[in-house]
């Protein structure tokens, strides 16, 4: 795909997002935000009995990347485990998203990373998640 298709995606899902919205009951939920840009990311996952997502929401606001980034990461998780969720990284995110990003939008991509696995391993608050990711 080339640069410009990647581009388009990206602001198709800013205005068309995947998964947007709010689940309850839900098994974890997690709320975060990037005190440099404001952006702001919620995401609720619900887990089946196999111990894999089976269904996941997020709501927020932000930029076109972070939006993008909330509705690509919710979708490629579902039918995952959470020991699987925590192996994911940054390079997951940047795979998905696939354009260079500059250092201030890596954090605006990877906040929907960072609020799903602040859920996935049980985080209470900001602070505790900072030892884990």
């Amino acid at each position: 795909m080339s640069m410009q298709m990647y581009r388009e995606q990206i602001l198709d899902l800013y205005e068309n997002p995947l998964n947007h919205g709010a689940l309850d009951p839900h098994d974890f939920s997690y709320e975060e935000d990037n005190p440099l840009c404001g952006d702001v990311i919620k995401i609720d996952v619900r887990m089946g009995e196999d111990g894999r997502v089976t269904e996941v929401a997020w709501s927020g606001d932000g930029c076109a990347i972070s939006q993008a980034s909330a509705s690509l990461v919710t979708e490629e998780i579902k039918g995952l485990t959470l020991e699987e969720i925590k192996k994911l990284d940054k390079d997951f995110i940047l795979e998905l998203l696939g354009i260079p990003l500059s250092m201030a939008r890596i954090k605006c991509a990877t906040l929907s990373l960072k609020v799903l696995k602040a859920g996935a391993y049980g985080i209470p608050d900001k602070s505790e998640m900072r030892k884990h990711l």
